[in-house]
């Protein structure tokens, strides 16, 4: 809603403000009201006009205010999609009044009691379409103790600066040992791998040794019989010539 200004005492009717001011903000609307005042013992009637009709909507632009009342009016901006140059508004709205009958409702009020044709004194105040900036939310203030220590926000970012030092130290030392492990840990497979070849091949050469005795011990054998045999044929051969 747009803030109070400054009202207009017409004889019948006090309008307050008149001047409608609306925080004009893109693509939302916006309201602004205003407040008709009856200081008489008449019944009033009004009707509210505005230059752009399609911009703005008027609840109610048509009434009657009770003697000694009040009536409040809503006009709404529509959602905008552009700013105008330099915020400045050129529209305008009307109020119109006229004394009413006595006991006159809203459904009595026709638009022929506002022309001139009728006779009835009419009495016009027009207001002017005013944009200002939103309001802008109070920006948050640190609060300090009463020696002028650092305010909270600074001691929270004094925690979490040094947790986040020791979480990078604790890192630091945490990393090299877990390579260190994994180090230890490939070197001592490797370590068993090799064992495990080493004992291969000393099994591998002890069976190599063993084949040779045996293919040693036969080769000797078959040596010593066919010395036997010539011996024999000898010996034979021998006794035949002595014969």
């Amino acid at each position: 809603m747009a803030s109070p200004g400054p009202a207009t005492a017409g004889e019948l009717l006090r309008i307050d403000p008149v001047e409608l001011r609306f925080p004009f903000e893109l693509k939302k609307q916006i309201s602004c009201s205003m407040q008709l005042s009856n200081l008489s013992d008449d019944y009033i009637a009004f009707k509210v006009k505005t230059t752009s009709p399609k911009k703005y909507s008027v609840r109610p632009n048509t009434g009657v205010v009770l003697p000694r009342s009040t009536c409040d009016v809503v006009v709404t901006m529509q959602a905008q999609r552009e700013a105008p140059p330099d915020m400045q508004c050129k529209d305008k709205f009307l109020v119109q009044s006229v004394v009413a009958p006595s006991g006159v409702t809203v459904k009595d009020i026709t638009g022929d009691m506002f022309t001139k044709e009728s006779g009835n004194k009419i009495e016009e105040v027009k207001l002017r379409v005013t944009y200002v900036a939103p309001p802008q939310p109070p920006s948050p203030v640190p609060e300090e103790s009463e020696e002028g220590s650092p305010s909270r926000v600074s001691e929270s970012e004094n925690v979490d600066s040094l947790a986040g030092g020791f979480t990078r130290a604790l890192r630091e030392r945490i990393e090299p040992q877990e390579n260190s492990l994994e180090a230890g840990a490939l070197i001592s497979k490797l370590t068993e791998e090799k064992n495990s070849a080493i004992q291969q091949n000393q099994k591998i050469r002890q069976e190599l040794d063993m084949m040779r005795r045996e293919i040693s011990k036969k080769r000797g054998g078959f040596s010593i019989i066919i010395v036997i045999i010539v011996a024999l044929i000898s010996i034979f051969l021998g006794y035949m010539m002595k014969s």
